[in-house]
């Protein structure tokens, strides 16, 4: 039997038929969309510094310093490992960096709160909840400062203006005031300062709930039972 044939379109070619009515038709498959250039590379990312400096902070806490690398700390930022050495010379360099930005602005907070006027009591209170202020907001970088004290701690040669010198140094005046008993400065400030930061890294292991805030009136009294004694 004779093979029928394909009715022809008015240029004389061959024309497709038509798809029979309710039938599906396939659509062009989308191209697929790579992060990388040409040569395989990531494109160059925009304020890539906070979200390296983020990624980091997540990787330092979760995994820690030592175990983290500068391709996994891109990675999780997605940008190029490239972007993170042109703000930094390596994960050694960042995370220093990191601790400074806490530690340095808890040498302010204290010497604006216990320097300012008011009594011991006012002081003391005020101290505490700029520190528990401080801790809430922005608690991964603040458990950083505080997980990572014994390792960056020494890099911060001992200063006028560090959190524990400034401590020691209002405990000293206070002494020389009358307002505490005599004792050694050096050792009250450590204690005084265990108080919250013990406070603190039991929240980072979720032994304490809340916001650090909550819990700041406590803290504030016992910080004063330390000094008073």
């Amino acid at each position: 039997m004779a093979r029928k044939a394909t009715p022809a379109s008015p240029s004389g070619k061959p024309s497709r038929r038509a798809p029979a009515k309710g039938a599906r038709t396939k659509t062009a498959a989308k191209p697929v969309v790579t992060k990388t250039d040409a040569a395989g590379r990531r494109p160059r990312v925009r304020d890539a510094r906070p979200k390296i400096e983020r990624a980091a902070l997540e990787l330092f806490v979760n995994v820690g310093v030592d175990a983290a690398t500068t391709r996994e700390i891109a990675e999780s930022a997605q940008v190029s490992e490239g972007a993170l050495y042109r703000h930094y010379k390596g994960k050694e360099e960042l995370a220093l960096a990191l601790f400074m930005e806490t530690h340095n602005r808890l040498s302010v907070m204290l010497a604006e709160a216990l320097g300012g006027t008011g009594t011991l009591d006012e002081k003391v209170h005020a101290a505490v909840a700029a520190y528990c202020a401080l801790a809430d907001e922005d608690f991964l970088l603040f458990s950083f400062h505080l997980v990572s004290l014994h390792k960056y701690l020494p890099y911060d040669r001992r200063r006028e203006d560090d959190p524990v010198s400034v401590t020691e140094q209002i405990i000293s005046g206070l002494m020389d005031a009358g307002a505490v008993p005599k004792g050694d400065p050096a050792l009250k400030a450590a204690m005084a300062l265990g108080v919250v930061m013990q406070a603190g890294q039991n929240k980072i292991y979720n032994r304490l709930p809340g916001p650090l805030s909550r819990h700041a009136p406590a803290l504030a009294r016992a910080v004063l039972a330390v000094l008073k004694s």
